[in-house]
């Protein structure tokens, strides 16, 4: 990176010494290191293109060491990290030791938050904006010019998200600067659905994206408050009443808006900003972009691109490094198999149907599959609704986004009764992505529902037996569980499930002293270390479901004096083993005999899937040595007994 304008940056104040008219150099710099560093270690890639000049602009017209910047959803934040002392960071993107793929606080103090969920930053920028002026730190033209400015940074359509509308309701209120920048790019995750993409799609072909000469006096009546900024106006210069988009959604909100603007044209985008970093009022900056800009790989299919893994670029084509079949794939497949055998089986998504496979779904029935947008509250409650009037719907969703949609889960599926179906993908521990997705919560927050049934696939036939099952679960809420990770490629023998019964993989050759039940993928580390430490005297069961756990088995396994280790890669705190503890406990079962493992009570940061087992402690080394040490305190019991 030596000789390169880039390399000349170490914060943002080396930024601002460069001339306007070298930054398009800096810009490509920063899409070939971004590009080339993906390539090697995958990442978020379109969306990271799409903001480069957007970042650049910011950083250049506001100082982010005093004032606030806030990110939406977050994975837009590779060149807000280059251009903010990390690019020494770069190369071990989403490594141990290396830059994460999301803001972190820890990193520098230029992020203000972990963000890994849409919708979040325009209320955490009015919580920063209402903060500020209550303890006189934040800017005012009049009385406190040196104080801290607000920009919220939105994009990748999470606008439409619903945290997203009542930080908008509320940052309408506010009676100070507050700037969103709204980075329009066309997409989603994937191509976004809704009214409101809609709208903007009409705006950017419309004669308003062409034209936006406007009466600024006209405009500011419109607008609530009208009368107090008529009053105001003299604060805005001619280039921004010139700007104002007089019939903006947003103006409903109280926002004046302006643009549609180039959100590629560095010149513009600075002037622009220059002018709006003072206006003493809400005001939302509205910018195009192309999502994957400036490779023509990248901008041809920017869903391929949104978060691909390591991929090389050839000659005529860009090939994906394949890492086997993954779970997602199988559940793909499954569920078109369920949709095949049932016309009245239904699946949404949220935003998320190339993650979580259902782009291969849609394919086969579109007119029975949904992607809603960023809104997993929507869609949890569209899909209540289904289920309400008659069909048979599953909802495809990262268990890190689940909890977005528990008060639906709660209200208007559990509390109604309703047979609605959760396949969780990328639950337990997810590798680069790090702790804001990993999905460590999922059995807890569900396990609280009456009537829920939780089950967790090992492999691709032990999923696709799960799905059937859930079908004919008419009880409640049922949910399926899956890591981020390829399907074993020698399966293990798959009886149908029944509910609450596990199921033994591994059988000892004589009597046993440890039953390890593991709930979900470690059931594989499991028997490699009951067959490492003692496979005469460990049985393994596939335990299935967490709720509800095979109480007999636990009880016959207790009352045979049989110590029960459980494993789970998720938290221990209201997990799995928990539930096995509980159920023991109100069976009257002595609960010393029973220990567990899952992932700890602290944050697991970024880094391959099998670093962060091994920190959790749930491989099958961990899981063996905790296994050795349960079968020596077996032995020194048994010999105290005898004595």
């Amino acid at each position: 990176m030596s000789n390169t304008v880039l390399s000349t940056i170490q914060s943002p104040a080396d930024l601002r010494n460069i001339p306007v008219e070298e930054l398009p150099v800096l810009a490509k710099e920063m899409r070939e290191a971004i590009c080339n560093q993906v390539q090697k270690s995958g990442g978020h890639l379109a969306p990271n293109l799409g903001v480069v000049e957007l970042t650049i602009a910011l950083h250049y017209v506001f100082d982010f060491s005093h004032d606030r910047l806030l990110f939406d959803v977050g994975h837009q934040c590779y060149p807000h990290k280059l251009l903010t002392g990390r690019q020494h960071l770069l190369g071990k993107l989403r490594q141990r030791g290396g830059m994460s793929g999301f803001p972190n606080p820890d990193e520098s103090p230029y992020d203000l938050f972990q963000v890994g969920h849409a919708g979040t930053a325009i209320s955490t920028a009015v919580g920063m904006a209402r903060g500020d002026t209550l303890l006189n730190e934040g800017y005012d033209p009049d009385t406190n010019p040196d104080g801290r400015r607000v920009v919220a940074f939105v994009g990748d359509a999470s606008i439409v998200n619903g945290v997203a509308m009542e930080g908008l309701n509320n940052a309408g209120t506010l009676k100070r600067q507050f700037l969103v920048v709204l980075n329009d790019n066309g997409m989603s995750i994937a191509n976004p659905p809704g009214a409101i993409a809609d709208y903007f799609d009409h705006l950017r072909v419309g004669s308003t994206y062409r034209s936006m000469k406007r009466t600024a006096k006209e405009v500011m009546g419109k607008l609530p408050g009208g009368s107090m900024l008529e009053d105001m106006s003299h604060r805005m210069t001619e280039m921004i009443k010139d700007a104002i988009f007089e019939d903006s959604w947003f103006e409903h909100f109280g926002l004046v808006t302006v643009g549609p603007i180039d959100g590629h044209d560095l010149p513009s985008l600075i002037d622009m900003l220059v002018e709006v970093r003072n206006v003493d009022r809400p005001l939302l900056l509205h910018a195009h972009t192309v999502k994957g800009k400036g490779f023509e790989y990248t901008e041809n299919d920017a869903t391929a691109f949104h978060s691909p893994k390591p991929f090389e670029v050839k000659k005529c084509s860009v090939e994906v490094q394949q890492s086997g079949r993954s779970f997602t794939a199988a559940f793909a497949d499954s569920m078109i198999d369920c949709m095949k055998n049932d016309s009245t089986v239904v699946v949404a998504t949220a935003a998320m149907p190339d993650g979580t496979g259902l782009d291969k779904v849609m394919k086969e029935f579109p007119d029975r599959t949904w992607d809603t947008g960023i809104c997993e509250s929507h869609a949890m409650d569209m899909l209540a609704g289904m289920s309400k009037s008659g069909c048979k719907p599953f909802f495809a969703v990262y268990s890190t986004f689940l909890q977005r949609a528990f008060d639906q889960a709660f209200q208007e599926v559990a509390l109604q009764g309703l047979p609605l179906r959760l396949c969780l993908d990328r639950a337990g521990l997810v590798g680069g992505d790090g702790a804001v997705h990993h999905g460590f919560c999922d059995i807890a927050l569900l396990r609280v529902l009456p009537n829920a049934a939780l089950l967790a696939a090992i492999d691709e036939p032990s999923l696709r037996a799960a799905m059937i099952w859930m079908m004919g679960y008419d009880e409640g809420l049922s949910a399926v569980r899956y890591p981020r990770d390829a399907v074993q490629e020698d399966p293990l023998q798959c009886p149908p499930f029944e509910l609450g019964k596990a199921v033994k993989l591994h059988t000892c050759s004589q009597t046993p002293k440890l039953a390890i039940l593991g709930y979900g993928t470690t059931v594989y580390d499991a028997i490699t270390a009951a067959m490492r430490v003692s496979p005469e005297y460990i049985d393994v069961y596939d335990a299935r479901f967490a709720k509800p756990v095979d109480g007999d088995l636990i009880e016959q396994l207790i009352e045979q004096g049989v110590s029960i280790l459980t494993v789970e890669d998720h938290s221990v705190i209201g997990g799995f083993g928990s539930a096995v503890v509980e159920e023991a406990s109100k069976r009257g079962c002595d609960t010393s005999q029973i220990e567990s493992i899952g992932l700890p009570d602290h944050w697991i940061g970024h880094g391959s899937r099998s670093e962060q087992l091994e920190e959790a402690g749930i491989d099958a080394k961990c899981i063996a040595s905790k296994a050795t040490e349960m079968l020596h305190a077996f032995e020194d019991a048994q010999a105290y007994v005898t004595q």
